[in-house]
């Protein structure tokens, strides 16, 4: 088992601190969000708090899971050791600025986290060296390691769909709703609808999306009368260029 620190206990540290700690490695949480740590800690799972240093001291592997415009701060004067590993989950935070705060530790990564990685089948897309991400998480989640961080950076501003896709969810569960008078069905007949659909699909290979998309949205069906709808409306069209600037969001020049 290992020992792992995680530097930032926010809502993608707890859930991976969580796991982890279910399967015996030793874990410590910084201080930095004292409700959420102190929540881990009263967990039964044997997660301890300590300051960022005693973070650091206490771990083999840290996660930094900081905000990116204050990480910075928070790891200025740690004590590193050559040995250690570091996985970062800051979006637009090259890994080589990460290697100068934290020298002289040289193992570095960087993936994306969402909270379900706590139940496994988490995509987690890595640049940098993979090991650690996959020793520790890739029993129960997909790793997919990635050439350069360039290629992270277009998963981070592709992850970022998800929001999207739950508030277009949210605009069709509400209006179901207020077709049928019933909030409460009509979210969980949308909801299980479209993770029922992903669930079962193949997801192992590029084209399987639109494949699906092709077998529901036949001729004459209600399907294609959707597809055809958003089409004319544009809902498509924009959407590359939204990630383009999500991406592009991320440039230390922008």
């Amino acid at each position: 088992m290992s020992r792992v620190g995680f530097i930032g206990a926010g809502h993608i540290a707890a859930p991976m601190a969580r796991a982890l700690a279910r399967k015996g490695h030793d874990v410590t949480v910084s201080e930095r969000n004292a409700g959420v740590a102190a929540s881990l800690a009263g967990a039964g799972l044997g997660i301890r708090v300590a300051p960022n240093q005693g973070v650091v001291d206490g771990a083999d592997i840290v996660f930094l899971c900081l905000r990116p415009a204050i990480w910075a701060d928070a790891v200025a004067g740690l004590d590193w050791r050559a040995e250690q590993q570091i996985v970062s989950v800051m979006a637009g935070v090259p890994l080589a600025e990460i290697a100068d705060s934290c020298a002289p530790v040289a193992t570095l990564s960087a993936t994306i986290p969402y909270g379900f990685v706590e139940k496994g089948g988490c995509p987690l897309p890595v640049a940098g060296d993979p090991g650690a991400v996959q020793a520790l998480f890739g029993a129960d989640n997909l790793v997919l390691p990635q050439d350069d961080e360039s290629a992270l950076q277009h998963h981070f501003a592709a992850s970022a769909v998800v929001s999207g896709v739950l508030d277009f969810l949210d605009t069709a569960a509400i209006w179901l709703a207020g077709k049928t008078a019933n909030a409460d069905a009509a979210e969980v007949y949308v909801a299980n609808l479209v993770s029922g659909v992903l669930q079962h699909m193949d997801k192992s290979r590029a084209g399987s999306l639109a494949g699906e998309r092709s077998s529901l949205a036949t001729p004459n069906t209600l399907n294609l009368q959707m597809v055809t709808g958003l089409a004319e409306a544009g809902a498509f069209d924009r959407l590359p260029d939204i990630l383009d600037r999500v991406s592009a969001s991320m440039d230390k020049d922008t």
